[in-house]
């Protein structure tokens, strides 16, 4: 039997949200990924992933404590509870990339700008969500 480890899944969900991301900042009108934007499959799978982990951390660690610093500094020592965490990073972002995405077919910022906002939106999320934001007010008032 196949034992998935949290190492191999934490490999899996990373290789499966990068493609996306890829797709996102390159071909962000073609039709596979506006059906992928439109359907969020990859958040829905990341999502199912988090619960999953959320779960077994519960099982480890019994209920979160999210009401100090120190406390969820102590939920992220626990190796399901870091790699549910990481899921929820990966979902939520890409779920902000997606809406980035979808409110730039109302907007039409230029893709020459989208595509930094996309990546830092990947890689340092409420960066290039903040990007994204200042981009489209400066559209706003130029328009």
């Amino acid at each position: 039997m196949i034992q998935i480890t949290p190492t191999a899944v934490f490999s899996l969900v990373n290789l499966i949200a990068m493609p996306m991301w890829i797709l996102m900042i390159f071909l962000p009108k073609w039709r596979v990924t506006q059906f992928l934007i439109d359907f969020k499959a990859i958040p829905i799978v990341l999502s199912a992933v988090y619960i999953f982990y959320i779960i077994q951390s519960m099982f480890v660690g019994g209920l979160m404590d999210f009401g100090s610093l120190s406390s969820v500094m102590k939920l992220f020592t626990e190796e399901n509870a870091v790699l549910a965490g990481w899921v929820h990073y990966l979902a939520f972002d890409l779920l902000v990339g997606m809406w980035m995405v979808t409110k730039n077919k109302e907007i039409g910022v230029h893709q020459l700008l989208m595509a930094p906002c996309l990546f830092f939106t990947f890689m340092l999320g409420p960066m290039g969500f903040l990007m994204f934001m200042s981009v489209k007010a400066i559209k706003h008032k130029i328009s």
